[in-house]
Formats: structure tokens, sequence, C-alpha cells
């Protein structure tokens, strides 16, 4: 197969930019020569592939011959995956380091925001879960001692009474 003459030097001019802009310092201009790249291999496994021919679903057939091999667009496939994660990647270091850079001379630190508070009201705010607790506790006792009393008249016949047009 003849590959594409468009091709190939669209392929060589996105290596060429892609490397161009990687060697800067800025990440965002490393993200872009990054997908160039990738972009560009993605041509090169596509010039490369072969033939079109018919797609490799059935084999033992007369039209082995005209099948395409299904090796390349499998690579393509990996290739714009990989790209994707390291691209996501790279999406959040940029990220990482403009939140960095916004913070200034405080950095990663993080304030501690639990700095004002002593051991005695730590001590009373468990204290009053726990007593929240036993109040929940013997409401709960105490549905269940009414529950069981219900049950408890339900299963005792109940007395008849005399209803109209009963006749007894």
């Amino acid at each position: 197969m003849s590959a594409s003459l468009t091709l190939v030097i669209l392929m060589a001019v996105m290596y060429a930019a892609g490397v161009y802009i990687m060697l800067e310092r800025s990440l965002t201009r490393v993200l872009i020569g990054f997908l160039l790249v990738g972009n560009a291999t993605n041509l090169l496994i596509f010039i490369m592939s072969g033939r079109p021919g018919s797609s490799p679903i059935v084999t033992g057939t007369s039209l082995d011959e005209t099948m395409v091999d299904p090796i390349p667009q499998v690579l393509m496939l990996t290739a714009i995956v990989i790209n994707f994660g390291i691209t996501a990647l790279l999406l959040a270091l940029i990220y990482r380091s403009w939140w960095l850079a916004r913070l200034g001379d405080e950095g990663d630190t993080v304030t501690d925001e639990h700095e004002s508070e002593t051991e005695e009201s730590a001590e009373e705010t468990f204290r009053s879960t726990s007593d929240d607790e036993d109040a929940l506790q013997a409401s709960l006792d105490e549905s269940e001692s009414h529950d069981s009393d219900t049950l408890a008249s339900l299963d005792s016949p109940a007395p008849r009474t005399h209803r109209e047009g009963d006749g007894r």
C-alpha cells in the first residue's frame, strides 16, 4: 500500500511541533505537546496498518485474502486510552501546581480546624452523645414492651359484641 503523502507530512509536522512544545518548562505546553505526539503516533499506526479490506470477523472463507489485519486497530485503541490517561494525570498536575501557586507563601500547610478545642469540651461532647444514646435505647426498650403488650392482646380472643342485624 502506498501511504498518503499528506498523512505522512502531517504526522511529521505533528511530531516535530509536539516535541518542540514539550521542551518548554510550562506544564500546559507539555500537555499540548504530549497531545500532539499522541495523535501523531495514532497517525503513524494508521499509516502503517496497510491496505483497507473487509472486517476480520469470520475466517475460513474465500474472503480471507481481502481481510484487514486487526492488530493495528487494537494498537490505536490502546494508544488512545494511554493518551487519555496521561492527559488526565497532566491535567491533575497542572491544577495542583496552579492551586499551590495561588496559595503563595502559605504553601501546602493546612490549618487545624480543631485547634481551639480543649479536652474538657471534647469530653462534654462525648458525654452528650452517650446521653443521647441512652435516651434512644430507653425509647426503644419502651416501644418493644409496648409492642409485646399489643401482640399479646392480639393473640387472645376478642370478646364478641352485639352487632346490628346479627340477631343474637
